[in-house]
């Protein structure tokens, strides 16, 4: 059953704990306004995000970010829990100096949106205290609610680097080196250069060569990491400011704004101006 609180000044969702006895409410591809922690154990189960397709088993937390479009699927029985928060109740850019999440656990544009729990007794016990605060209906509940929530975000990051870690060993071939520069090469330049040939020609290697070291070890393309990482910035410009969309596309490369905005609703799945009046800006002078 799950536990709710809605934000009384719009009557959306802010806050959400929820016992997951099977996966059928995530057996479609789904956007949601808010972000969403999913702790999962089961055998086998199939994580799509984005255009990303992941096998997953044992004890896993997934990590979305608003309108990350995703779905999980599983013939075996599965269980866990489901913690929601929309950016109104808690900031994650405004405490990503307290709390880094962006970046790591939502908003990287080339690790995985998901890790495997090595100390899930931790998160048990957070979630047993943020249920029972949520039953209580008492003084300072939000304030509670958040502190709650930072200290699971924490641990959550402090197991996703762990985990993070654990894996780059593995990546450990020459070629690991082109993807690594091209992820460095991507954060500097992705306002200036949209196109693979262009980061292709930066790392000195054909565009052939850069395609087949990303799909190797991220499965995807140089343009998905490209196009991620710009729509990045882009929710992040949308969120925090009130610069107008024309602004910030032409920050990010476009001099059209209305093609800007037709690639924004492509990848994200919903406008520019939908975005913000739903995650951003136009609720930001609330909190």
């Amino acid at each position: 059953m799950a536990q709710i609180i809605i934000d009384k000044r719009n009557g959306e969702l802010a806050f959400r704990l929820e016992r997951l006895e099977n996966l059928s409410q995530f057996d479609h591809l789904q956007r949601k306004n808010y972000y969403s922690l999913i702790l999962l154990n089961s055998s086998n189960y199939t994580l799509n995000v984005d255009v990303s397709s992941y096998e997953l088993e044992g004890n896993q937390m997934i990590c979305l970010s608003p309108y990350q479009p995703f779905m999980i699927t599983s013939e075996e029985s599965c269980s866990g829990w489901l913690l929601n928060f929309h950016p109104d109740f808690f900031c994650t850019y405004r405490h990503q100096n307290e709390v880094e999440t962006e970046g790591v656990l939502f908003n990287n544009f080339h690790g995985l949106p998901h890790f495997k729990i090595s100390k899930e007794v931790l998160f048990f016990n957070l979630i047993d205290q943020i249920s029972k605060e949520m039953d209580r209906d008492s003084i300072a509940q939000h304030e509670v609610l958040v502190a709650f929530l930072k200290v699971f975000l924490i641990e959550a990051l402090r197991q996703k680097k762990e985990f993070d870690a654990n894996i780059v060993p593995r990546i450990s071939d020459g070629q690991s080196e082109i993807l690594q520069n091209l992820v460095d090469a991507i954060e500097k330049k992705y306002s200036e250069l949209h196109s693979p040939s262009e980061y292709a020609d930066i790392l000195c290697v054909s565009p052939k060569t850069l395609a087949g070291v990303v799909k190797k070890y991220l499965n995807q393309t140089p343009s998905i990491l490209i196009s991620n990482r710009i729509i990045i910035e882009a929710k992040r410009e949308l969120y925090l400011t009130s610069k107008p969309l024309k602004q910030i596309a032409a920050n990010l490369g476009y001099d059209d704004e209305f093609y800007f905005s037709r690639f924004f609703k492509k990848k994200v799945g919903v406008s520019p101006d939908v975005y913000r009046k739903t995650v951003g800006f136009a609720k930001l002078d609330q909190l």
